[in-house]
C-alpha cells in the first residue's frame, strides 16, 4: 500500500508513534492494512460513482488523459483519507475483525 511521505520525520497518520499506543502484533498490523485498503477502495467507488453521474458532456479537454487523471486524483485522495481515518471505515472494520484474532494478538492494539 503506497503510504504519504511524512514531512520531517513525524510519524504518518495512524501510526503507533504518534498516538502513543504500544506497537502492534503482527495479525494486528496486517489486519489494520486490510481495513485501510478496503477504506480506500470503498472511497474510491463513491468518488467514481459521484463523478459518472456528472452531467458534462465530452469536450477538447474531457478525454481520456482527464479521465485518467481523475483517476489517480481519486486514488491518492482515497489512500490519504484511509491512512489517516477521515471516515473511519477502517477503524470500524478492524475492530469488527479484531474479535476473531486470538487473544494475545487482539490484546496488544485495541484502539
Amino acid at each position: 500500500m503506497i503510504r504519504p511521505l511524512s514531512p520531517s520525520g513525524v510519524p504518518a497518520p495512524g501510526s503507533a508513534a504518534r498516538t502513543g499506543q504500544p506497537p502492534f502484533s503482527p495479525e494486528r498490523a496486517a489486519l489494520r492494512e486490510a481495513a485501510e485498503g478496503f477504506e480506500a477502495i470503498m472511497i474510491r467507488k463513491m468518488l467514481a460513482s459521484a463523478r459518472a453521474s456528472s452531467f458534462a458532456e465530452d469536450a477538447p479537454l474531457t478525454g481520456g488523459g482527464l479521465k485518467q487523471f481523475e483517476a489517480m486524483r481519486d486514488e491518492h485522495f482515497a489512500e490519504i483519507a484511509a491512512n489517516s481515518g477521515a471516515f473511519g471505515f477502517a477503524r470500524s472494520i478492524e475492530a469488527s475483525l479484531a474479535q476473531h484474532l486470538p487473544a494475545k494478538a487482539a490484546d496488544q492494539g485495541d484502539s
